[in-house]
């Protein structure tokens, strides 16, 4: 029987509200029915789609989901809440929602998915 070299840890979310909130906005806002209005818009400001500060700073998500807009709250402040390691799931989840972005829209898009 071969053993498992490494196993994934399980990491807990500490603040939950917080985080399920930003969660839902990302998932609406890189639902295949907005995501090129979400790709447009890193494209316009100028940013890789995989920097999420960036993505941040400018307000993206927001802009593009009004109920997270109308909650008051910006991603932005919301990302802020979490803990060092609720930040890390979160930028880990953007991440692989950006990588299940059908692949026409990631070739034409190719601009602000590339890493340099």
């Amino acid at each position: 029987m071969a053993e498992a070299l490494f196993q994934k840890a399980e990491i807990s979310v500490v603040q939950v509200a917080e985080y399920s909130q930003l969660q839902s906005a990302l998932e609406r806002v890189l639902a295949p029915a907005v995501v090129v209005q979400f790709l447009k818009k890193v494209q316009s400001a100028g940013l890789r789609v995989r920097d999420w500060q960036g993505v941040l700073d400018r307000g993206i998500v927001e802009a593009l989901d009004a109920e997270l807009k109308r909650s008051g709250k910006t991603a932005k402040v919301l990302y802020g809440l979490l803990t060092m390691s609720d930040q890390g799931l979160m930028r880990e989840f953007y991440l692989s929602k950006l990588e299940q972005v059908e692949d026409s829209l990631r070739l034409k898009f190719s601009k602000v998915y590339r890493y340099y």
